[in-house]
């Protein structure tokens, strides 16, 4: 375990945002699926897409990885393994394999359905975190879709045999990953197959419309509902080759822009596209309700770049993250610094990531002196313009890589110097983020 102090500066510069993780694993694993070689550009190098290729490479795809002159990775190599799908055989191996999937919480649910797809039993573990996060609903959903299932109570291990038989099946979802497994997987049913989906609670919907958008690249047919609640896909289908840059990560880029507001600095964050599907950009709308300058370019090159600093004091506001729950820790990190009330509010689904991150927030940054009041889906920070002037403060990171990177910003703000622990934690999603800030 690694504790990391963190010294209150101002924080400028310019920060190349890391690749999305949620797109590097979605690439991967269609990659892994389809018949012949695709190439993934600029991907996201982290511990959770270590975890995803270690289970592409059981699920029997190839996997090169390319290296640059700094020996930075590039790209990755796949030649996929479209067999894996296929479910027909009389025969089944009897061997079993096995995934240990870290940390990586959507690894395990995409790979769960992918599993669902053939005749060999497949065991999923991970770390002490991920046996403790349920995917009860998905499990109870594929075995309503024929696979044969085993777990903890919903947790890991779990132990998933094929094969995909369709039918209808109600999947609801607190985290949107268990449907976006299914999207991914049902179009490679056998022919024939009509798997149908009802969908009554769908919380972080701008990550189904990231995964549609890979169905509708490769030209998946499905049948959809405008609100979401259902779904119809055909088996039979194929994921195709691809050759294409992974876009850069808004949920990662939460935090130095967070570091920039909290310490009255500024930054200049490179690679991201303010028209990627991905929701978590609504970070920069709240800042700049918060009193933050947000002034996105569109540089030579064709790529964005955005600059990040604060106007003045920061004001408190009302703040839905249903759709956004991956930046409750760095919202709430900036609404420490800010004068009046913040509230976030119908974000429930907060609890179930790596920690409970609302109750985490709540208990950690009153070791900072800021005042919060928990709710059951969400919190409101009380804020004075920042933490009170603590010394030896030891915040502790509980393994979550997003409540480390949180604190690490808010801590460039503070009076006295902040101890995290657990911070490797950060290289999860944002390998050198810590290195940004000390």
């Amino acid at each position: 375990m690694m504790n990391a102090v963190i010294t209150p500066r101002r924080f400028t510069g310019t920060v190349k945002i890391p690749a999305s993780k949620s797109h590097t694993i979605r690439q991967l694993l269609t990659a892994s699926l389809a018949d012949g070689e695709s190439e993934i550009k600029c991907p996201l190098d982290s511990l959770d897409t270590r975890s995803c290729i270690d289970a592409c490479r059981v699920f029997g795809a190839e996997i090169t990885e390319v290296y640059g002159d700094n020996n930075g990775l590039v790209s990755l190599k796949i030649i996929g393994n479209n067999n894996f799908k296929n479910i027909s055989g009389q025969n089944p191996p009897r061997e079993s394999l096995a995934v240990n999937v870290g940390n990586s919480g959507t690894t395990l649910y995409l790979a769960l359905a992918v599993a669902a797809l053939q005749s060999r039993e497949i065991e999923f573990t991970g770390d002490e975190q991920i046996q403790k996060r349920s995917a009860a609903s998905l499990l109870d959903a594929l075995a309503g879709l024929g696979a044969q299932v085993r777990s903890n109570n919903g947790c890991a291990p779990i132990t998933i045999r094929g094969g995909w038989k369709g039918g209808k099946v109600v999947l609801p979802c607190p985290t949107s990953q268990y449907l976006s497994a299914l999207l991914i997987a049902a179009p490679l049913a056998p022919a024939g197959t009509v798997t149908e989906i009802d969908v009554p609670l769908l919380n972080e919907k701008p990550y189904i419309e990231m995964t549609l958008s890979y169905l509708k690249r490769h030209d998946i047919p499905f049948e959809a509902a405008p609100d979401y609640s259902h779904f119809k896909i055909h088996g039979g289908s194929s994921w195709g080759t691809f050759d294409c840059p992974v876009p850069a990560d808004f949920s990662s880029a939460a935090f130095p822009a967070a570091a920039a507001v909290i310490s009255e600095g500024n930054a200049t964050l490179l690679g991201l596209d303010p028209n990627d599907t991905q929701g978590d950009k609504y970070f920069f709308e709240m800042l700049e309700k918060m009193g933050c300058n947000v002034l996105w370019q569109n540089e030579n090159n064709g790529e964005y770049s955005v600059a990040v600093s604060r106007k003045g004091v920061l004001c408190g506001g009302i703040f839905d993250l249903n759709k956004t729950p991956d930046i409750l820790p760095a919202a709430a990190a900036v609404a420490a610094f800010a004068h009046g009330d913040t509230s976030l509010v119908n974000v429930s689904h907060a609890r179930i990531k790596e920690t409970d991150r609302i109750a985490v927030m709540v208990n950690e940054l009153a070791k900072l002196g800021v005042d919060c009041t928990e709710l059951p889906d969400g919190m409101i920070i009380h804020g004075k313009g920042g933490p009170a002037p603590i010394k030896n403060a030891v915040i502790e990171g509980h393994g979550d890589h997003r409540i480390v990177m949180a604190f690490a910003a808010a801590a460039l703000g503070a009076k006295y110097p902040v101890e995290i622990t657990t911070a490797q934690s950060a290289a999860v999603t944002y390998p050198g983020f810590l290195d940004l800030l000390t």
